[in-house]
C-alpha cells in the first residue's frame, strides 16, 4: 500500500538535514507512532492477520538493552550470564557524548518486537513482529560466543546490526553453526558508503541488508559490494532509546534496516516453521521489489547497491512460492560447522559501536545517526529533498 498523502506532503521537508541531524530524545510517543512510516508502508495491520511473530524468538546481539522501556516491557527473555559484563565493557567506550549503552540494542528490539503503550498499544514504537520475543545478548568482545549462546538458547532468528573490517575468530564459524541449526542470521551492510569487505555481513549465509527510504531508493551511505542482499526501511525511523523508559529518537542506517528484515523473518518463521534459513531468504528474495526508476535502469540483480531489492513482507507471506533447495539463493558456507567456539574474552570480537572512521563521524556504523554541522546538514538536506521531490512514495506490496 502507499504511504498517506499527509506523509507525501511533509516528508520532503522532514528529510532536510536528516542524514546528519537525527539523534533526538524529545519526540512524543504520539508523534513517534505517527512518524513510524514503515508500518503503514508495509500494510502492517493486514500483515498481522497472517502472522505476528508469535512463538518466534529473535536474538539481538548488541551493546546493551533497556528491558523496562514502556514499549518493550515483557518482550525480553533472560539473557546470558556474561551479558552484564559485556554491557558494562561496552559502556566504557561511548561513541558520542549523549550515548547510553542501552540505546542501540533497545532500538533494534523495538523495531522487531515493540508493543507500544497507551490505549491498545496505540502510542510509541510498535515492531513489525510484535508478538515475537527478544533474546537479548550483550556483545562487545565475544561475537562468536554470543552467537553460539543465542543458537543454543532457542533463537530462531539472529539480528546483528553492527560490523567492521576485521573478521574475528569464530565469527563466520559461529554463523555457520547457527545456519546448520536452522537459525536465520541477518546482518547490517554498514553506513560507510564504501565497497570494502566487512564482517559479519561478509560471512557466507548471513543476509546482508542496506537502508532504503520510503521512495524505494538505496541510501548513499550504504556499503556496497556482493554482500548486499536486500534493502529495508532505514531512513528517519523512530526508535526507542535506552536513556529512560520513555525516551525516543530518530535513526538512519542499515541497523534499522536489518532489524526490519529480522522482524520479517520472524513473521515467516511463524507461518512457515519448517523452512530452512536459505528457504526463508528465498521468499524474501523472490518477493523483493525495485522502484520504477531502478527498474528502468535494467539492473542486473543482485546489484551491489540494491541487492535483490527492498523487502515486501506482504508478498513474502502470501505468495505461493516453492520452498526450493535448502541452501536458497544466497552463498552458503561449505562443509560442516565447528561445534565449539572460543571462550569468553579470547576472541577480540566485534564492537557493536566500533571506532569511528571518516564516514562514521557523520553516522554510527550500525545506524543511529550522529548530530553534525548544521550548515552541512542543511545543504545535504536541500539536495536530498530536491531529489525526493521528483519521486512518489514507493508501493511496498
Amino acid at each position: 500500500m502507499r504511504v498517506t498523502r499527509t506523509l507525501r506532503a511533509t516528508v520532503g521537508a522532514a528529510l532536510t538535514g536528516a542524514l546528519l541531524l537525527t539523534a533526538s530524545g524529545t519526540a512524543s510517543a504520539d508523534q513517534t507512532r505517527k512518524d513510524l512510516w514503515p508500518l503503514e508502508a508495509f500494510g502492517a495491520q493486514d500483515l498481522w492477520k497472517e502472522a505476528t511473530g508469535k512463538g518466534v524468538t529473535v536474538a539481538v546481539l548488541d551493546s546493551g538493552f533497556r528491558t523496562t522501556h514502556q514499549d518493550l516491557k515483557g518482550q525480553f527473555l533472560p539473557g546470558p550470564d556474561f551479558g552484564p559484563a559485556q554491557q558494562a565493557e561496552a559502556a566504557k567506550h561511548p561513541k558520542r557524548p549523549d550515548e547510553n549503552v542501552r540505546d542501540h540494542g533497545s532500538a533494534m528490539a523495538g523495531i522487531i518486537a515493540g508493543h507500544g503503550h497507551g490505549p491498545g498499544g496505540s502510542e510509541g514504537v510498535k515492531g513489525l513482529a510484535p508478538d515475537a520475543k527478544i533474546l537479548p545478548v550483550p556483545t562487545y568482545n565475544n561475537n562468536g560466543l554470543a552467537t553460539r549462546w543465542a543458537v543454543d538458547h532457542g533463537a530462531d532468528v539472529i539480528n546483528m546490526s553492527y560490523g567492521g573490517s576485521v573478521r574475528d575468530a569464530d565469527m563466520c564459524e559461529s554463523i555457520h553453526y547457527a545456519l546448520e541449526k536452522g537459525v536465520v542470521v541477518v546482518t547490517a551492510a554498514g553506513n560507510d558508503g564504501w565497497s570494502k569487505k566487512s564482517y559479519p555481513v561478509g560471512c557466507p549465509g548471513a543476509i546482508g541488508v542496506g537502508s532504503v527510504d520510503q521512495y524505494g531508493e538505496s541510501s548513499d551511505d550504504n556499503n556496497y559490494n556482493s554482500d548486499m542482499d536486500l534493502l529495508a526501511p532505514g531512513v528517519r525511523i523512530p526508535t526507542v532509546r535506552g536513556a529512560s523508559d520513555s525516551a525516543y529518537e530518530t535513526a538512519n542506517g542499515s541497523s534499522s534496516a536489518s532489524a526490519y528484515v529480522s522482524a520479517t523473518a520472524a513473521l515467516l518463521k511463524e507461518k512457515f516453521p519448517d523452512l530452512t534459513p536459505g528457504q526463508i531468504a528465498n521468499r524474501l528474495v523472490k518477493t523483493a521489489g525495485l522502484a520504477k526508476a531502478e527498474k528502468a535502469k535494467g539492473l542486473k540483480l543482485p546489484d551491489a547497491h540494491y541487492g535483490y531489492g527492498f523487502i515486501q513482507p506482504g508478498p513474502a507471506l502470501r505468495k505461493d512460492i516453492p520452498a526450493g533447495p535448502a541452501d536458497g539463493p544466497l552463498a552458503m558456507p561449505k562443509g560442516k560447522a565447528p561445534q565449539t567456539g572460543v571462550v569468553p574474552g579470547a576472541d577480540k570480537g566485534q564492537d557493536p559501536n566500533p571506532p569511528m572512521g571518516a564516514k562514521d563521524k557523520l553516522m554510527l556504523y550500525g545506524g543511529i545517526g550522529l548530530g553534525a554541522l548544521l550548515a552541512v546538514g542543511i545543504v545535504i538536506g536541500i539536495v536530498v529533498a530536491a531529489r525526493r521531490g521528483k519521486n512518489r512514495n514507493q508501493s511496498w506490496g
